[in-house]
């Protein structure tokens, strides 16, 4: 299985203002356990904290931003990879003039989202 780039579709994220996903690979497309997604991180775009009931392997493709993760921040560029744990409390802010964008591996399945405070 093949799919091209231009098949990718986009939306934005929706509590996450500058956000957008392309879902590369999925269980739609004959996937048995992972989902690969494509995620493009605005200039100056941030996304508030939250949690997700499944990890998160990611690598970033491009650009710099910051991530946080169970109260401690990273400052990640093209190159290197990060590993989310399930119920873990993460963000992410772009403080640069560049988009950054990053893939994101995650097992198929119900991945219900919940914005936290603070």
């Amino acid at each position: 299985m093949v799919k091209r780039s231009a098949d990718v579709e986009y939306e934005s994220v929706g509590a996450a203002d500058g956000m957008s996903k392309g879902v590369l690979i999925s269980d739609d497309d004959g996937a048995p356990n992972f989902a690969i997604r494509r995620f493009v991180l605005d200039a100056g775009a941030s996304v508030p904290k939250h949690t997700n009931e499944v990890e998160h392997e990611q690598y970033v493709l491009s650009g710099r931003y910051v991530v946080g993760i169970d109260d401690e921040e990273y400052d990640v560029e093209a190159g290197d990879s990060l590993l989310i744990p399930a119920g873990v409390v993460h963000w992410y802010r772009n403080e640069s003039d560049e988009e950054g964008s990053f893939l994101c591996a995650v097992p198929n399945g119900d991945d219900a989202i919940e914005l936290t405070d603070g």
